[in-house]
């Protein structure tokens, strides 16, 4: 008689190898939680950003013997949105193209954008301390519950 071994896997080891594939990949993702590690990079990038415009805000104070020069006039001491629509603070064309390339705007904020000084929102607000003189640049749409601000 002869005996022929067959060589291979059965379906129960299939099943059982692509069951323990998939609980891996469901705990991977459930680790990794993907939509949270895209919050957590705008919000680095609002960071980056708002740490550019002010250092493109002090720049202009430092060639202006410490006072910010803006055709839209002082920086506002209520927080405002920094746009160039009306009821916003217009400064962009105080930073571009002198310290700024262009003006950083917010990475989810569906209305930011930058287009020209003629047409922007940055989807930051800033604000000066009309008691210490300080400007502080902030991200409202900030993700994760965090306050995105800086000043100086």
């Amino acid at each position: 008689m002869n005996v022929r071994k067959h060589r291979g896997f059965t379906l129960i080891e299939i099943v059982v190898a692509v069951a323990l594939v998939a609980i891996l990949a469901a705990v991977t993702i459930a680790i990794l939680d993907p939509v949270k590690q895209f919050a957590k990079g705008r919000n680095t990038q609002r960071w980056a950003n708002i740490n550019e415009i002010l250092q493109a805000v002090g720049q202009n104070a430092a060639d202006n013997r410490g006072s910010f020069s803006c055709a839209a006039g002082p920086i506002p001491t209520t927080t405002a949105r920094m746009a160039v629509t009306a009821g916003n603070y217009n400064i962009a064309p105080c930073l571009v193209p002198v310290y700024l390339p262009n003006l950083p705007f917010d990475p989810a904020t569906t209305s930011a954008h930058y287009a020209s000084v003629a047409d922007y929102n940055t989807g930051y607000a800033i604000a000066q301390s009309s008691t210490t003189g300080r400007i502080s640049v902030s991200a409202p749409a900030a993700e994760l519950g965090q306050n995105i601000s800086v000043t100086r």
